[in-house]
């Protein structure tokens, strides 16, 4: 792990390093949870995240910057219709050691302001290697599955889930109207053997793990393929009941509904015991007929789970306890440098694939030329790699004694390889980067790729290949020239339906995607602009407290404003800033909203009470909830949690020992309200 012990250039290096490990993490869960396809083992995966997530402790100011602590997975694949998940459909935080499980209890402890000899007690359950689901029964019937996707918006995959023999596809008499039940797709390891041995004889795909053959048969658009395919699903969770007082007491109303259950399950009312149920699992693990890779640890209270919320990725009440790192020994065999769109040069390792844990492992990012040199990994080198969680791998040891002897240590480029143009490393900065800008094609090509990405317009039929032949043929050099691209094709010599790989359908439906794209969500489209360390979670955030496009872009250039919104620190806001201040950006901008409708953003939360859109800053310590629940609350209530008191702030809620922001909504004339008071009109 690196050292996060920083010089006085803190407040410069910290923020670019947290963007770079961002960056990096996006892409490969891009490739796991949408593509079925990760280049790469899980290891450096919960690697980079251990390391974000001790950046964000020291840092918090950073944890709204782009961060995958903050979203859950990849947005949904092309090819399927979409659907809106009735409530969020979370990823787990991840727990490795003991001391983990210990501060996972701890925090939950200290949100709901419970003493440590309080009784709180947690169901435990394996972990399914598999693909989360989503069944909607409607009088008792299945009439709708979808896939997790980004959390929020899935795929429809009805037709698919269909042909799982041992999913009921009807409820018992007497079941609410409206039931949703989630749980995990997946295949058992025998099943999976055979089928890989049939696709062999019959020349067809081999599938890595059994994780990615069950993903990839849900995702057939043909579900006749889906159903000769030996899928099952466990239960793990209902939505939207109240029947029930405890986590447990639901899942047993789903074994009597004819759901199968993650076995052994065990409820654990202290970390030793949790600890204890993790060490037992782990002794099962390789007789168990399916893979997991942990065990999972829930609140058993439902009313807890309630009051403990979620963050934007993840339930508070819950966290997966993963197992050790499964490791492989292969050799690199060149190291290259790839250019992204803020012109950050990252190396990565090709190495000769090797199977690490059931994935087969061919690259993995060396981070940037410190890493490198602190590991001083060679071309010609025989690495250890190592897969632990979900996604990524990490280099964690070069075996020297098997180096070659004409191996040299890597020259870190001072040239960007595409442009040639310099590549500098600011002082204090990790990142080395391309000075070419908008004339590096690698960072235009990157730019236009994000804007187009699935979690910023998601235009299907733009993908990588074709924005970059768009590129080079220049019909797209800029976002606004897509929304231009049909007319443009019109007065081609060469339009694109007469080309190789097109036809007139698919012309017909990438304009048609382009066209339903003319109308974009104020999130999304400030997502899609590429603002350094505006990622997702702060595109929502921003989103969500100005409301309108004009109302955020009117006030961008006020530091003091930006900072002012819950978790925008003054690096975030300096990078809003300055994308804004740019002349070509404004000229790009002026050019989309003369193509685009950018709608106002839609509050996910209460629009109907008395909190909602007001503006509420918190101070000070509060007795009968935590600071977190108390603004977990107020957002759920639909209010704007801000950082800082401003004359636009409605309410001030001060605790005890309250400071400066009590002092200043004094002089401000802000209304401040007492902990009791603000709960009365929290439950109003």
């Amino acid at each position: 792990m690196p050292n996060f012990k920083m010089s006085h250039h803190d407040n410069i290096t910290i923020p670019h390093h947290h963007a770079r490990l961002v960056a990096e993490i996006r892409r490969h869960d891009e490739l796991y949870y949408t593509q079925d396809a990760p280049e790469i083992t899980d290891a450096e995966y919960d690697a980079l995240r251990r390391e974000l997530e001790a950046l964000e402790q020291a840092h918090p100011e950073l944890i709204t910057a782009n961060s995958p602590t903050q979203t859950v997975g990849a947005a949904p694949a092309r090819g399927f219709k979409k659907v809106r998940h009735s409530a969020p459909m979370l990823s787990l935080g991840n727990l490795f050691t003991p001391e983990d499980v210990q501060d996972f209890v701890d925090r939950i402890r200290r949100f709901l302001n419970m003493t440590d000899d309080a009784p709180l007690t947690f169901l435990a359950e394996p972990k399914i290697d598999g693909l989360s689901c989503a069944l909607r029964y409607e009088r008792g019937h299945l009439v709708q599955a979808a896939t997790r996707g980004d959390g929020e918006e899935g795929e429809d995959i009805t037709a698919n889930v269909m042909t799982i023999a041992d999913l009921p596809k009807g409820l018992p008499p007497g079941v609410p109207d409206i039931v949703e039940i989630r749980g995990e797709i997946y295949m058992r390891k025998d099943d999976f053997a055979t089928l890989n041995e049939r696709q062999a004889a019959q020349g067809k795909q081999i599938f890595a793990n059994p994780r990615n053959a069950a993903a990839g048969s849900v995702r057939q658009l043909d579900a006749t393929i889906t159903a000769q395919r030996p899928l099952h699903f466990f239960a793990y969770g209902m939505v939207g009941l109240s029947a029930y007082q405890t986590h447990d007491a639901m899942l047993s109303t789903l074994k009597s509904y004819g759901f199968a259950l993650a076995q052994p399950q065990r409820l654990c009312a202290s970390v030793q015991a949790m600890q204890e149920y993790y060490e037992t699992v782990q002794t099962l693990r390789a007789t168990l007929p399916y893979d997991i890779d942990g065990v999972v640890y829930k609140v058993n209270d439902l009313a807890l789970q309630a009051r403990l919320g979620f963050v934007s990725r993840a339930p508070r009440w819950a966290a997966a306890h993963k197992y050790p790192a499964e490791k492989a020994i292969t050799a690199v065999t060149a190291i290259d440098i790839q250019v992204g769109r803020t012109g950050t040069l990252t190396p990565v390792a090709r190495l000769a694939p090797v199977n690490v844990g059931g994935v087969i492992v061919s690259n993995v990012t060396l981070h940037n030329e410190d890493e490198i040199a602190r590991k001083d990994v060679r071309v010609g080198d025989t690495v250890v790699v190592q897969r632990a969680g979900d996604v990524i791998p990490q280099v964690v040891e070069v075996l020297h004694d098997k180096r070659p002897p004409d191996a040299r240590p890597y020259e870190f480029p001072d040239v960007c390889p595409v442009c040639g143009s310099q590549a500098v490393r600011e002082e204090g900065e990790v990142a080395r980067r391309c000075t070419g800008g908008l004339i590096c094609p690698a960072q235009a090509v990157e730019r236009l790729r994000h804007f187009v990405s699935r979690l910023a317009f998601d235009i299907e039929g733009m993908g990588e290949k074709i924005i970059q032949e768009f590129w080079d043929e220049g019909l797209v050099r800029s976002p606004a020239d897509i929304f231009r691209l049909e007319e443009k094709n019109k007065n081609l010599l060469n339009p694109l339906q007469r080309r190789e790989g097109w036809g007139e359908k698919s012309v017909a439906n990438l304009f048609a995607a382009i066209a339903a794209r003319r109308v974009i969500s104020l999130d999304r489209f400030i997502y899609a602009l590429g603002i350094r360390q505006v990622g997702e979670a702060t595109a929502k955030r921003l989103a969500a407290h100005y409301g309108t496009w004009d109302a955020f872009k009117s006030s961008v250039a006020s530091s003091d404003d930006l900072i002012a919104i819950e978790d925008i620190g003054p690096s975030v806001a300096g990078d809003i800033i300055a994308f804004f201040a740019e002349k070509h950006n404004q000229d790009v901008l002026a050019d989309l909203e003369s193509q685009l409708s950018i709608q106002p953003y839609e509050r996910q939360s209460r629009s109907d009470h008395v909190l909602s859109g007001k503006t509420v800053v918190f101070t000070g310590t509060l007795e009968k909830m935590g600071r977190a629940e108390a603004k977990a609350l107020a957002e759920r209530l639909g209010a704007k949690v801000a950082g800082s008191v401003s004359a636009k702030t409605d309410y001030v809620v001060a605790g005890a020992d309250s400071g400066s922001k009590l002092k200043k909504a004094q002089e401000l004339g802000v209304r401040v309200l007492s902990e009791d008071a603000w709960l009365e009109i929290a439950k109003a």
